[in-house]
């Protein structure tokens, strides 16, 4: 699932490091992320937007995914 997280840390000039620990998870977590290895979960998608002050959508692109 493709994301604006590197842009959004840019922006801030955070590491994924600090990104990871704001939001409770590890770096590498944040580095799957961001390279489309793993797709976040809910709650993850949501404490990740919150902490950028965006929602789900603004921060995640869901147009990729398979309709069920």
């Amino acid at each position: 699932m493709k994301t604006i997280i590197p842009e959004l840390r840019k922006e801030r000039k955070m590491s994924q490091e600090e990104l990871a620990m704001e939001v409770g998870v590890t770096r590498q977590t944040i580095t799957s992320i961001e390279t489309e290895k793993y797709t976040a979960s809910l709650p993850l998608a949501y404490k990740i937007a919150k902490f950028f002050g965006k929602t789900i959508e603004e921060v995640f692109d869901f147009s990729d995914l398979e309709e069920i």
